[in-house]
């Protein structure tokens, strides 16, 4: 199935055709995640009509998988309690687990009564791990083999397992009680000789994370190991559940989203088509008025050096080429911290090298960036404010590179998010110092006055 944009943007007024049987041959050849990216486009009664009728259960839960937290919420009002169930029943069990987590509890409770007590059961065990931990990702639905069976005995077990497993791509080996002990690909059993034992065969150095471990260290590890399953332990070494690669790549595509809003100083959780014009403002000005407040400083400083400015006006001209250098050297310095932090690319043990690293960088810079403005500074203000301006230039985009590469660290040593070190905030601050390094040499070369 491929994705046909001409049926996509023409499935609403398909739909409001209400020729059922047309829609059920094309829907047939759309893929489950195109029709989830038309169905917020659709009224609500067909939305209803669409994923109740129209698509077989199996199909309906998968679409509804691939939703957003908001539409799916939305589909789930107009939807009858039956339908509800089925749809909620077919759901992996981690799919099911995240989306009654981010549901209202009264919707929670609801769907839960509505399933069956096994899965119930499965469902609240899942959802007592903590949020953002391997526990809430994993699925408890995997295929386990015993080491003393045979293969002939394995792959039976498999053919009747084949359902329970969410990949078939990977099957492990766990003890008497339920730990851990190797891991099989399926093309090792097929392929393997039908007496042979499952554990001779098994691969035992096994890469698995604890349930309480970071959802962000599960991708990491997945990346790392290029694997498609990570097998997910307790402490005892007891085998709860796996994740496969396309729940970590949401991860991945969640916490990228969530620190590019982090360092544009935007509230975190917003889907911008979905999110109301009240919702974004109020995730927005939060952070705005905190740098205007920062940036008063950044006129108070300017004001300091009133005098100075009258004596030669000059200076005013290259103010915001050299702060907005500052700026610029900063936010690139700090996006660069940032996102090694965040891959696992540096450790916070690494600052004092990369400090010396930035620091050769930053000077290496400013002294490019004050040579290419110090022909300007002495051809409007003389030999002195060029000098004054070059000087300034060097010394402000070192100012604000340090501070860019040093802030992410410090946040992370104190358990912040580095991505708190916003571009907007780093470059507030470096304006702020960047005003009074500029004036101050400014003032010592021309040998101006304050008063």
């Amino acid at each position: 199935m491929t994705e046909s944009t001409d049926i996509l943007d023409k499935l609403p007024e398909l739909v409001a055709t209400r020729d059922w049987d047309a829609l059920r041959g094309i829907l047939a050849d759309l893929a489950d995640q195109d029709i989830a990216k038309a169905i917020p486009d659709l009224a609500p009664m067909d939305r209803e009509r669409l994923l109740a009728h129209l698509l077989s259960p199996e199909r309906a839960s998968n679409v509804f998988s691939h939703l957003s937290t908001e539409a799916q919420t939305e589909v789930l009002d107009v939807l009858e309690d039956e339908d509800k169930a089925r749809i909620i029943g077919e759901l992996h069990y981690d799919d099911a687990a995240a989306l009654l987590d981010d549901l209202p509890d009264e919707h929670t409770e609801l769907l839960m009564g509505m399933l069956p007590t096994e899965d119930q059961q499965i469902l609240q065990t899942l959802l007592t791990y903590p949020e953002d931990s391997a526990g809430r990702l994993m699925t408890p639905e995997f295929i386990a083999l015993r080491p003393d069976w045979t293969v002939g005995q394995a792959l039976e077990h498999v053919r009747e397992q084949h359902e329970v497993g969410e990949t078939m791509n990977m099957v492990f080996v766990t003890g008497e009680r339920g730990e851990l002990l190797g891991s099989l690909r399926l093309r090792d059993l097929l392929l393997g000789h039908p007496g042979a034992r499952v554990g001779d065969i098994a691969m035992t150095d096994v890469v698995s994370i604890l349930t309480d471990a970071d959802q962000e260290e599960a991708a990491r590890i997945i990346r790392h190991y290029d694997l498609e399953v990570l097998p997910v332990v307790d402490e005892a070494g007891q085998l709860h559940g796996i994740i496969t690669v396309d729940d970590v790549l949401d991860v991945m595509e969640e916490e990228s989203t969530e620190d590019f809003h982090k360092m544009a100083s935007v509230g975190v959780g917003l889907s911008l088509k979905e999110s109301s014009a009240g919702l974004l403002y109020q995730k927005r000005i939060g952070w705005l008025v905190i740098l205007v407040v920062v940036n008063i400083f950044s006129g108070a400083a300017i004001a300091l050096f009133e005098t100075a400015i009258e004596a030669v006006v000059a200076l005013v001209f290259f103010l915001p080429l050299v702060i907005a250098s500052g700026g610029n050297a900063g936010a690139q310095s700090s996006t660069l911290m940032v996102r090694a932090l965040a891959t696992g690319d540096v450790q916070a043990r690494d600052w004092l090298r990369l400090w010396g690293k930035e620091l050769l960088v930053s000077i290496a810079l400013g002294t490019t960036m004050g040579l290419a403005v110090w022909g300007a500074g002495a051809w409007l203000g003389g030999a002195d404010v060029g000098l004054a301006v070059a000087i300034s230039m060097v010394l402000v985009v070192v100012m604000a590179s340090m501070l860019g590469m040093v802030l992410p660290f410090a946040l992370e040593r104190l358990n912040f998010d580095p991505a708190s070190a916003s571009a907007p905030l780093i470059t507030s601050v470096a304006d702020v110092f960047g005003v009074l390094i500029y004036f101050s040499v400014a003032t010592t070369i021309l040998r101006l006055s304050l008063t």
